[in-house]
């Protein structure tokens, strides 16, 4: 099954009680899991650090340093319990992504057994071994990676305990919105010669890509989303509302249960049209007993209660076992 992460992220603008109302939009729309993020801005991001041209753009402050913009945004660890007790009381697995060492030890005591790594993060040796010293499940995000890059990073987690068979790889392009010419979804592909699990985390502005994901064999999706994309803050412009987030959940699981198995077949629910749709070998004309069947007496037409086209060759050049009225199906 396609585990679905709703990625609440940053976008309770950090109010506990637009949080609260991010789990309930994620639950109701279907997800598998609400994501926050969990981080302390002085250990993340240093004072003179800028922000991105989208968060400056989103945010309308672009003087504003990155520092600034996070402290608005943190949650603070009773916050996160809280959340996480409303998670577990709405039926939706509760997840965030630590962006420092101290969010990682204190996840960790929350009693998480998942991780997310995001993008942002792959090249940071002393955050990934970190957590491969619990050597837990983790989903990790290649957004800006080379090769080169996602080799090093299997590498680190590997030589510090970290089972590789619990790692789940997302294919992912760091830009808000992602331009659809920089999507790559193939690329997602590519990424099954280093693990057996493999994703999509998606920054577009619409459902379709994540749903393709879901076609390509994702296992895991995640999908930034929003109470409303005109409220103020970083990451609102790109990401899904509540509506559009059920609808994505809902043709993703769609795909999921189209795509079946790999085994060619008739179906149960086509069955019952064989008879309907195919067609019989029958009599263009009258035909006399004894006459000699062919092209120039016998056509193929619906239903296909008698006998298939398929054995035309085994009919042609037969001779009739009894007078045929035009359209009466050929009896041998």
């Amino acid at each position: 099954m396609i585990r679905i992460i709703a990625e609440a992220g940053v976008n309770h603008n950090g109010s506990l009680e637009m949080a609260k109302r991010l789990v309930d939009a994620a639950a109701e729309a279907g997800a598998d899991y609400v994501k926050f993020q969990t981080f302390k801005a002085e250990n993340l991001v240093t004072g003179k650090a800028s922000k991105a041209e989208y968060q400056k753009k989103n945010t309308g402050e672009s003087e504003e340093s990155q520092l600034a913009m996070l402290r608005k945004l943190e949650l603070s660890e009773r916050d996160h319990r809280e959340l996480k007790d409303y998670c577990q009381k709405k039926g939706i697995k509760f997840l965030s992504t630590p962006f420092d060492l101290e969010s990682i030890e204190f996840l960790h005591s929350l009693g998480l057994d998942l991780w997310k790594i995001p993008s942002g993060e792959i090249t940071n040796y002393p955050y990934l071994r970190k957590i491969a010293g619990y050597n837990e499940e983790v989903v990790m995000s290649t957004g800006m990676c080379s090769p080169e890059d996602v080799d090093a990073a299997l590498q680190a987690l590997a030589e510090n305990g970290q089972d590789i068979g619990k790692v789940t790889l997302l294919h992912c392009n760091t830009q808000y919105p992602t331009p659809m010419c920089d999507v790559n979804l193939l690329a997602m592909n590519s990424l099954r010669k280093y693990v057996r699990n493999v994703g999509f985390s998606d920054h577009t502005a619409g459902i379709e890509v994540p749903v393709a994901a879901a076609a390509l064999g994702a296992s895991v999706i995640e999908k930034h989303f929003t109470l409303s994309r005109d409220l103020p803050g970083p990451d609102h412009k790109a990401s899904l509302e509540p509506d559009e987030l059920k609808a994505m959940i809902r043709a993703i699981r769609n795909i999921e249960v189209a795509l079946g198995s790999s085994e060619k077949g008739v179906t149960p629910s086509e069955a019952g049209n064989k008879e309907i749709a195919r067609k019989s070998i029958v009599a263009s004309r009258m035909i006399k007993k004894g006459e000699i069947l062919g092209e120039d007496n016998m056509t193929a037409k619906r239903p296909g209660a008698g006998i298939s086209p398929m054995r035309w060759k085994d009919i042609e050049g037969t001779a009739a076992i009894r007078d045929f009225d035009i359209d009466e199906m050929i009896e041998i």
